[in-house]
């Protein structure tokens, strides 16, 4: 097996040196963005599935560099790329054919990384049952390959930083925009003062933590999916509450399709491990026109894959469209980020940075005595809140 793909016992010890040990006290670290779960004991590799802020030397970079050039020397013919952009809400409809709700699992660590989907008055009760589930839950995420598919999450203080900013621009911005919201024709949620949209929600593994976080709040979540198959899902879950969510077949990739909502009148969007899945040319399209439906003070939350992710590197030779960017068997897309083009994304969409991340990890299995280097982004960006006429 190529020494990218995993980690024998025997390289262990490498892999510790190379594992972030900057907090010396880790019993009393709270919960940092990305986990805090640090690896001080090489012996100890095996008791957890994963281990948190990896560093990378430049022998594992340029390793990285060279198995991705490697696998993306050979491209699909340009002839052959139009049908998985095209075609992809098939793709991803045929996918949830087949595997329905069973694929992932829910993501209970959402409010850990990301407390701004809740209102200010339900985030601490939301935050604290997560932190307890933490310790026991490994939330699956997209990864259509054969690879292992969880890694584990545990709360933010950068967010802490930011709150006074953020929670004062959406009262304001609240104040500001509700009234535009509410002439606009009724609308699903139109009485909410507090409203998440979530893109490409699949079958709801976003969807139902939020809803059961926020129902008895003002709060009302919309969730779209380009996979009618994907919606149909969600709304025969037994959780599903239309008086919390509206659930919608919409393309996001769509220039001229329009939302069930008037434009800044979201306090949130959400996209996990969606941005990822569209062509690179159409992303700051999408962005662009996601952003026009936030309200000023609201927040773009992101989490996708990452330059170099395990998933990257296995990929094998006639699988890759363009440079980083990949079709699996079941002809679902994946891109992989770096932290400077997540920038440039969300800052040419007119959002400012509030926290812009590489979450580099080591991934167990237990059973097989192998590790993996996995890469995430986790991002967070702010439409500038401007403050009504005197």
């Amino acid at each position: 097996m190529h020494k990218l793909r995993s980690l024998s016992v025997a390289k262990v010890a490498k892999v510790f040196s190379r594992l972030s040990t900057r907090l010396k006290n880790t019993a009393g670290r709270p919960s940092a963005p990305l986990g805090s779960r640090i690896l001080t004991n090489p012996d100890d590799i095996f008791k957890h599935n994963m281990w948190d802020h990896v560093q990378w030397s430049e022998e594992d970079k340029e390793n990285a560099q060279q198995k991705a050039q490697e696998n993306s020397c050979v491209k699909i013919p340009l002839n052959e790329q139009g049908k998985f952009d095209t075609e992809a809400y098939q793709y991803w409809d045929k996918f949830y054919e087949m595997h329905q709700d069973k694929f992932f699992k829910d993501r209970k660590w959402l409010f850990l990384e990301f407390p701004e989907l809740l209102p200010s008055d339900t985030k601490y009760q939301a935050t604290t049952r997560c932190h307890h589930q933490a310790e026991i839950l490994l939330p699956s995420e997209s990864n259509m390959d054969s690879e292992t598919r969880h890694h584990q999450h545990s709360g933010t203080t950068h967010y802490r930083r930011h709150a006074p900013d953020c929670q004062k621009a959406r009262q304001g911005a609240s104040l500001e925009n509700n009234e535009d919201a509410t002439q606009t024709s009724t609308f699903p949620g139109q009485h909410a003062s507090f409203r998440i949209l979530e893109v490409g929600c699949g079958v709801g593994n976003s969807v139902f933590p939020i809803v059961n976080s926020i129902k008895g709040t003002d709060a009302f979540l919309y969730c779209c999916d380009f996979s009618p198959r994907a919606i149909q899902v969600v709304k025969d879950h037994p959780d599903y509450d239309d008086s919390v969510c509206h659930a919608f077949v919409h393309d996001i990739c769509e220039e001229m399709a329009s939302f069930p909502f008037p434009p800044q009148s979201l306090d949130v969007i959400l996209a996990v491990f969606v941005l990822s899945s569209i062509h690179p040319e159409r992303m700051q399209g999408v962005v662009g026109r996601l952003s026009t439906y936030l309200k000023h003070g609201g927040i773009f939350l992101f989490r996708d894959y990452g330059r170099y992710d395990f998933s990257q590197l296995r990929f094998k030779k006639g699988r890759c469209l363009s440079e980083n960017f990949y079709t699996r068997g079941d002809g679902t897309c994946v891109y992989f980020f770096t932290k400077e083009e997540v920038h440039d994304l969300f800052s040419s969409a007119g959002l400012e940075e509030i926290q812009n991340l590489e979450d580099r990890r080591l991934q167990v299995n237990r059973g097989k005595k192998v590790a993996m280097h996995r890469v995430w982004m986790q991002s967070k960006y702010r439409k500038s809140y401007q403050p009504p006429p005197s």
